[in-house]
């Protein structure tokens, strides 16, 4: 059973791909989730997180902090300049450009974890450098969003820092309340909170996909380019930066797909939340294509490993003639 669940879960960029393209066509199928259950899904999404944690996994961090540190470092710099830089040169219309640059503000996704595990790169160093983003992500996403996106509508910092609260911080340490409390039932349902926690993201993506199918058609171009060019920035970058401090090649791949992979569902939920619904656009194509550039990455990193676990192990059978 186990077994399934995990299968279930590592399609998850298929999932999110073709639930989205679906929502474009059919976007009744999805519609249906909105208003309050997007902010519900995530705060799903967040607890299913905390019951994984353990105050060992914040021991962890300052045992490995230089990847960390150069982790979270890359996701609120480089990511933010970026959403901005992007917005900026192909001049956005107001709305989607606040969306392009409030993704870009946002912390590693739940996301990054799957594909990392699919591309056979460092899990652990994955779910640290979500954990320490997302608590980052607290603070830094209002404020963040606030002095880039300020110039194009009205930002309050405050409010988006009381809802970044809501949506992670509390049900994380809800979660990590309860996986201490009531260890048993936390461990009967560890095997199928990833699997909800991909439905969820699903539902959300598809269901802002859906409510501006209309919208993305007439000028889903200039937004898909935009979305595009961020996300094939922060890959690049993401695994640039720390080949540039001599990390090790696992680091550099798990390093690209936390950076190059936002948590956009908690955009979406925020840009619903304090902006207009067209402000969330760019969140929803963004969980799609980040899916699809990270899932593509996997797929040539699995196969590179698997090719050196092969060649590893040949070289390890072949007798010695010296």
């Amino acid at each position: 059973m186990n077994r399934v669940l995990n299968q279930l879960t590592n399609l998850f960029p298929l999932w999110v791909t073709l639930c989205g393209v679906l929502a474009l066509f059919q976007p009744e199928w999805f519609t249906w989730f909105k208003g309050p259950l997007i902010v519900w899904g995530l705060a799903l999404i967040m607890l299913g997180m905390g019951i994984t944690l353990s105050l060992e996994d914040f021991r962890k961090v300052t045992r490995t902090p230089k990847p960390v540190a150069l982790g979270v470092f890359a996701q609120f710099c480089i990511m933010p300049f970026m959403g901005w830089a992007i917005a900026t040169a192909l001049q956005l219309p107001n709305e989607f450009a606040v969306g392009l640059i409030l993704v870009s503000c946002c912390p590693g996704g739940t996301a990054s974890n799957v594909v990392v595990y699919i591309a056979r790169a460092h899990v652990a160093l994955s779910v640290l450098m979500t954990m320490c983003s997302t608590f980052a992500a607290i603070v830094l996403t209002p404020v963040l969003a606030q002095w880039l996106a300020g110039k194009y509508v009205p930002v309050d910092a405050m409010a988006l820092f009381k809802s970044t609260v809501q949506i992670v911080l509390l049900p994380i340490l809800i979660g990590m309340a309860l996986s201490h409390y009531a260890p048993r039932t936390v461990e009967r349902v560890k095997p199928v909170a990833p699997l909800v926690a991909v439905i969820a993201i699903v539902l959300i993506v598809a269901s802002i996909l859906g409510q501006r199918s209309a919208e993305i058609r007439e000028v889903g171009g200039i937004l898909l380019m935009a979305v595009t060019l961020m996300h094939c920035g922060a890959f690049a970058l993401g695994y640039g930066i720390p080949r540039v401090f001599g990390f090790e090649e696992r680091i550099r791949r798990t390093m690209a797909i936390e950076v190059g992979m936002q948590n956009s569902g908690l955009g979406s939920a925020l840009a619903l939340k304090h902006f207009t619904p067209s402000t969330a656009t760019p969140c929803a194509i963004s969980a799609i294509m980040h899916c699809i550039l990270g899932s593509f990455l996997a797929a040539l990193w699995r196969r590179d490993a698997e090719k050196l676990a092969i060649e590893t192990e040949t070289a390890t059978l072949e007798p010695n003639h010296e």
